[in-house]
């Protein structure tokens, strides 16, 4: 019985971990939350099992933070860069993993290990979700703004459409009226062809008639005529040129001034002597006439009067 009593014993411990036949050490690591964490749970470096979590335990001292001790076997060196890592498997097991780094100053047993905590699922599902729900978000405000534009152009739509119920109808009568103008036009133009067609008729006599007089001007001898016509310039031309060279009367007429002076000096006395016979008959029409002292006379009497 004691027997069975003691292997019971040892077994029961060395299903929970414990391992009788090798030494270990005892260290410790604080954590805010262990997350279920319990004693016998194991301690992995890198994935192999080098310890088991020996006592849990609270710390009302310390804001009731958790104090885990942790059971290494003495062949693994800790040192001040290592962490105690609490994981959480897929299926919900808990664990803690060491990292230990590099070793500039070996840890002793009983000392402290710098605690952390791994992200689980959740945690990792949550940082994922912030990005992805701020791109939803994004995306929900542009498709809103889509979704008011949308609205926006079918109300534009609808308006349009209201406006193309009448168009069928406009066409309708427009075309009509482009027919009825079309048939009118082309009436109009059939017209203008028979006119155009009786002018043609009427105009071939006429065309016969320019053709018989261009084939008698085609007939007419006008070399003599045009010989006789350059006969006229020529002598035309000589009669210019015996104007222009100054030895003949017409030719002085033309070029010499002083017919002009003497004309116009003849035409200034006879205007003179005219005024003078309108003003004073009596110098003329007398019997005998007045002498020029009493013409003289009389002039300045009528001078001094007019100055009076």
């Amino acid at each position: 019985m004691a027997a069975a009593l003691v292997v019971l014993y040892f077994g029961f411990n060395f299903l929970k971990g414990i391992d009788f036949f090798s030494t270990s050490h005892k260290y410790f690591a604080i954590y805010d939350n262990v997350d279920q964490l319990a004693v016998s749970n194991p301690v992995l470096v890198n994935g192999y099992a080098v310890g088991r979590v020996s006592r849990i335990k609270i710390l009302p001292s310390k804001q009731n933070r958790i104090l885990v001790e942790m059971e290494i076997a003495s062949d693994v060196v800790l040192g001040d860069s290592t962490r105690a890592i609490l994981n959480s498997d897929f299926l919900g097991g808990k664990s803690i993993l060491l990292t230990i780094g590099r070793v500039t100053k070996p840890l002793a047993p009983n000392d402290t290990i710098t605690s952390e905590v791994a992200k689980g699922l959740t945690d990792i599902l949550a940082e994922s979700a912030v990005p992805v729900a701020d791109n939803l978000q994004i995306t929900l405000r542009k498709f809103n703004v889509v979704i008011d534009n949308l609205v926006a152009n079918t109300q534009k739509l609808d308006a349009i459409f209201k406006k193309l119920e009448n168009t069928p109808d406009l066409l309708n009568t427009t075309l009509g009226t482009t027919n009825t103008k079309i048939e009118e036009l082309s009436n109009s133009f059939k017209g203008v062809a028979e006119n155009l067609n009786g002018t043609l008729s009427e105009l071939k006599p006429t065309l016969k008639n320019f053709q018989i007089l261009s084939d008698s001007l085609k007939k007419l001898q006008l070399g003599p005529t045009i010989a006789q016509t350059q006969q006229a310039l020529a002598k035309l031309n000589e009669s210019f040129g015996k104007l222009s060279k100054g030895d003949n009367t017409a030719s002085k007429l033309l070029t010499d001034d002083s017919l002009y002076v003497n004309l116009n000096n003849t035409l200034r006395s006879i205007d003179s002597l005219a005024t003078h016979f309108n003003e004073n008959p009596k110098h003329f029409m007398a019997p005998l006439g007045k002498s020029k002292k009493r013409i003289e006379r009389d002039r300045r009497k009528e001078e001094e009067k007019k100055s009076d």
